[in-house]
């Protein structure tokens, strides 16, 4: 008695001793593009039920995730450091700039929310230009945070149709090989394309429970100043305004994951496990498929790398910088150009220093703002910040950055000529402030009447 499968429909390469060693993919072509796909699980609300095709590069997803599994047996199977979810799925883990509270003398290194902050304020175009002398291109931007205190999270955007029919495509392309090679024969590629199906699926299903949030700042004390303040990188200043309570989500907070099954998260283990069982077996037994399945099961492999590298694309730190826009309620932001750097710290000096916002009887230093930009101790830029701050301390007269003789006394010429040049700069900025003030004041009412 036979009992060989008789396929419903003959394909004559079924029969071809041609081996395309196939193994070589099973697990690791397309690894990079799976991780950044899996890592949209959270991103989007929907994107956990639509894993359901042969994932390529399932070692490398393995290898990544299985990590976050915390006990002996689990660091054994997949060694490496135990970050957080946030920090293995991409939502943590960025550095961000030095900020620096003008009013209440807070100094800190921040962290990924506000990494996001900075990316996104120079994604924006400047509204305006301050004129003077060029050296490197620089900015000033103002975000004007109110109302700023989140402690819960479920703003991931909905999954929208057309991603939803983009993701069919993998879905259709791995059942259609699965059930093509089913009929042509071969049981061993039906089964090795239906693995990866059911290894994926199950993997995002698990891995896409996971709640994003913020993780909880604390309260702040009453009666603290504003935390107006800046963020500091090489070219660009980013001034924050708004009172504590406001500012500490992004100078303090970030994004957590809460997993169900922590410490241990032995799902995302059995998962991770799941897909090592996959890599091994269609390493080891896709050779001995014919090659009519063969070619399905790179098919198959094809489409949904394919739809993975889409995934990759889609810039999850613009997703995340979204995310947190939102729940910050859109806070106004302002982007002035400028051309030089001593400008720029007279600009941002004026910008932190306006009355109409700086809280009575407030410890405000310029000289501590224009030495933060700027920190050279030379005998010039010693005299220009000592000349500035002598000027922005004048209350209710029309600021002048002209030198005197006893200004310039016991200076050699080159440093006349140059401190004459840097006050010029402070003239400039002085003069872009009073023309952009308007704007720079704008941004305050516009986020109260939409908080309203």
């Amino acid at each position: 008695m036979n009992d060989t499968i008789t396929p419903s429909f003959i394909v004559p390469i079924t029969r071809s001793d041609f081996n395309l060693n196939t193994s070589n993919v099973a697990g690791f072509f397309g690894g990079d593009e799976a991780i950044a796909a899996m890592s949209t699980v959270h991103l989007y609300r929907g994107r956990r039920w639509l894993g359901w095709y042969n994932l390529p590069g399932s070692y490398a997803v393995a290898k990544k995730f299985g990590q976050l599994s915390k006990s002996r047996f689990w660091d054994g199977l997949f060694p490496g450091p135990n970050l957080t979810p946030a920090e293995v799925f991409g939502l943590d883990g960025k550095p961000g700039p030095r900020y620096w509270g003008v009013f209440s003398g807070t100094e800190m290194a921040t962290g990924h929310l506000a990494y996001l902050m900075v990316q996104k304020t120079k994604d924006i175009d400047p509204e305006a230009e301050v004129e003077g002398r060029e050296t490197t291109p620089l900015s000033v931007t103002i975000v004007d945070v109110r109302d700023g205190v989140v402690k819960h999270l479920d703003r991931a955007p909905m999954m929208s149709i057309h991603h939803a029919l983009l993701a069919a495509v993998p879905i259709t392309v791995s059942l259609a090989t699965c059930v093509i090679s089913a009929l042509s024969g071969d049981g061993l590629a039906f089964a090795l394309i239906m693995l990866g199906i059911i290894s994926n699926g199950i993997s995002c299903l698990v891995m896409g429970t996971a709640r994003l949030e913020f993780a909880s700042v604390k309260e702040a004390a009453p009666g603290v100043p504003p935390a107006d303040g800046i963020l500091l990188m090489r070219t660009d200043v980013v001034i924050l305004r708004g009172a504590e309570k406001d500012i500490d989500p992004i100078t303090k907070g970030n994004f957590d994951l809460k997993i169900t099954g922590g410490p241990e998260f032995r799902r995302i283990g059995l998962c991770s496990l799941l897909l090592l069982f996959q890599f091994l077996l269609q390493l080891l037994l896709i050779p001995q498929a014919t090659t009519f399945g063969q070619i399905m099961f790179i098919t198959s492999l094809a489409a949904s790398w394919a739809y993975n590298s889409f995934l990759a694309s889609l810039e999850q730190e613009k997703i995340q910088t979204d995310i947190l826009l939102k729940a910050l309620h859109h806070p106004p932001m302002l982007k002035i150009a400028l051309k030089n750097r001593a400008a720029q710290a007279v600009f941002a000096c004026l910008v932190l220093s306006d009355e109409t916002r700086r809280p009575p009887n407030s410890d405000f230093k310029p000289k501590e703002v224009l030495q933060c930009f700027i920190p050279n101790e030379t005998r010039v830029w010693n005299a220009w910040r000592n000349k500035v701050v002598e000027v922005l301390e004048k209350h209710g007269e029309e600021k002048s950055f002209d030198l005197n003789s006893s200004d310039l006394s016991g200076f050699r010429d080159g440093e006349k000529k140059l401190l004459t040049s840097l006050l010029h700069d402070a003239h400039n900025a002085y003069r872009g402030y009073q023309n952009h003030i308007h704007k720079i004041r704008s941004i305050s009412s516009s986020n109260e009447k939409q908080l309203s």
